[in-house]
This record gives structure tokens, C-alpha cells and sequence, in this order.
């Protein structure tokens, strides 16, 4: 059992990476939540040893931290470690923490480079394209594609 207020916790807790290194994640102040809890985030990539703030919080009409934005979100094949703890000058706030595989929330860019060369006599076409860049892998085994034709 955490500590601190019944419900002071932050809740509806989710993150999305991309433009490949771009990390916004957002939540909900806890319902039993004192007025002025103030909310902070800390990411830790497990192999990593010091956990890093928030690099610049979203702040709601209140002023409360709600979500935060990461600049240079670096994606690996291991778990990263998430905890909002909270502050009030009237009572304990719970925290709350998640791990989360990266790239299983990562957001990724559409194909580049499309090219399409139709032969009108064998009345077919090549179309081509290169994969989306992503941060964690470059084998093109990772995607599949759907192409729709009108």
C-alpha cells in the first residue's frame, strides 16, 4: 500500500514517442487530490543509473504539471521505469510508476521516398519506397505494409 492520500495519485498515465527521439507523456490529476499537488515525473532506463526529470512539463489552466515533453528520448530493447510523485503542503501524495517497453509506444512516420514507374505495354507498376526511421532497429524484417491502390 503507497502512502499519502486516497486517490492522490495520478491517474489515465500514457506516453507516445515520435519524430523518432520526441516523448510526450501526459495524466490526470489524482480525484482525491489536494488543490495545490503539485506533480513530478521521472524516466529511468533501467540500464542507466540516475533517473532524469521532466525536461519541460505541460502545465494545465491551474498551473498543475499534467504531462511532460522529452527532447532526445533515446529507445532501446529494455524496459524504462516511469514514477510521478506529487507534493501538497496539506497531506502525503501518492506516487506512481510504470514500466514501459519504448518501442512498443512509439509512434511511427509514414514511408518515404515513394516512387512509381508504370510500363503501359506490360501493364504493370513498380512502386517503391524506403522504410520509416526509427531509433531501435534498421531491419526492414520489423514492417509489414499495406499499399491501397484507386
Amino acid at each position: 500500500v503507497f502512502a499519502g492520500v486516497n486517490g492522490s495519485a495520478i491517474e489515465n498515465f500514457s506516453c507516445v514517442i515520435y519524430n523518432i527521439s520526441l516523448m510526450n507523456c501526459t495524466w490526470q490529476a489524482g480525484r482525491g487530490a489536494p488543490g495545490d499537488t503539485q506533480y513530478f515525473l521521472y524516466w529511468k532506463n533501467l540500464i542507466d543509473k540516475d533517473a532524469v526529470e521532466c525536461e519541460l512539463y505541460i502545465k494545465d489552466e491551474n498551473g498543475r504539471n499534467t504531462g511532460c515533453r522529452f527532447q532526445n528520448a533515446i529507445i532501446g530493447n529494455e524496459e524504462s521505469y516511469f514514477l510521478v510523485n506529487g507534493s501538497s503542503k496539506d497531506s502525503p501524495i501518492q506516487f506512481y510508476n510504470q514500466e514501459i517497453m519504448l518501442y512498443e509506444i512509439e509512434k511511427l512516420m509514414p514511408p518515404s521516398n515513394i516512387t512509381v514507374k508504370c510500363d503501359e505495354i506490360k501493364l504493370n507498376c513498380i512502386i517503391e519506397w524506403q522504410r520509416p526511421q526509427i531509433s531501435h532497429s534498421d531491419k526492414d524484417r520489423c514492417f509489414k505494409y499495406e499499399i491501397h491502390i484507386k
